[in-house]
């Protein structure tokens, strides 16, 4: 297929060429040797990052495989929302449209946590000022911090994320938290035992199910930590008194619908 030197061929993905462009598939290119590789686009991002990026370098032949696999480089980087590519004549022009910026995360009806807990939380799944946003780094970000409330028992704490865009292609991200109640325990339950009654059981454990210092102790808030260490409790309390085939079945953590009661059963066989 011949082409004039001033043709303009695109490709995008992610993106629609306008029909009013003369634009072609860039897969319907002729190779050429590239003599020159021009960006477009760039606000933040450096050219060379663009550049070490690129499997086509000035004096190579450029071809149809070459260009896709341009693009899937660039995509990779994080740093796109849209990349495409144009050819003028034997120059090869990289046309792109950097995601706008973290500028800044608030947070608002938060009381339970330390503003700073949760910011170096989110820093942890990536997302911090000055990082580059996309949709799927704030649902990481909003399940980060539901599971920092369900580690302290706040099973009904609610995320509402809200990404407001700013000057110079920046967005602030507010999450906003209905922190709820504290699941407390309201029942343990032993099961399968015959030797010892369920109470004495019960009182080998951390975990209960309230009394006067509860507020202080926290030992009606669930803690898969906590409770581990009482069901090995559990279990050296029958090894020591001579019941070497003792094993814990299972345990169920069940919660009520309204997030805030627990129950916890486990079941074990004395052996």
């Amino acid at each position: 297929m011949k082409h004039s030197n001033n043709r303009k061929l695109g490709v995008a993905w992610g993106a629609l060429v306008s029909t009013l462009l003369t634009a072609l598939p860039a897969w319907a290119v002729d190779p050429f040797t590239v003599r020159d590789i021009r960006v477009e686009g760039l606000q933040r991002v450096e050219p060379g990052t663009v550049f070490a990026s690129m499997p086509v370098r000035v004096g190579d032949t450029y071809s149809d495989e070459k260009g896709s696999a341009a693009i899937r480089a660039l995509f990779g980087l994080g740093l796109f929302s849209d990349v495409r590519l144009e050819v003028s004549g034997d120059v090869l022009v990289v046309i792109v449209e950097e995601r706008p910026s973290v500028a800044d995360v608030s947070f608002s009806g938060v009381k339970e946590f330390d503003n700073e807990v949760l910011r170096k939380a989110l820093r942890d799944v990536g997302l911090t000022e000055g990082r580059p946003f996309d949709k799927a780094l704030a649902d990481r970000a909003e399940q980060e911090l539901k599971r920092q409330y369900l580690s302290r028992s706040m099973y009904a704490a609610q995320v509402t994320t809200t990404v407001t865009p700013i000057e110079r292609n920046r967005v602030n991200i507010n999450f906003s938290v209905a922190e709820g109640d504290v699941a407390k325990i309201k029942e343990i339950r032993i099961v399968g035992n015959q030797t010892f009654s369920e109470s004495t059981l019960r009182d080998l454990f951390d975990l209960d199910t309230g009394g006067w210092l509860s507020w202080y102790t926290k030992s009606d808030q669930y803690s898969r930590t906590k409770l581990n260490a009482d069901l090995e409790s559990l279990r050296s309390y029958y090894l020591t008194r001579g019941f070497l085939e003792f094993r814990i079945d299972s345990t169920q953590v069940a919660i009520a619908p309204g997030k805030d009661d627990m129950s916890i059963t486990v079941n074990i066989t004395e052996g």
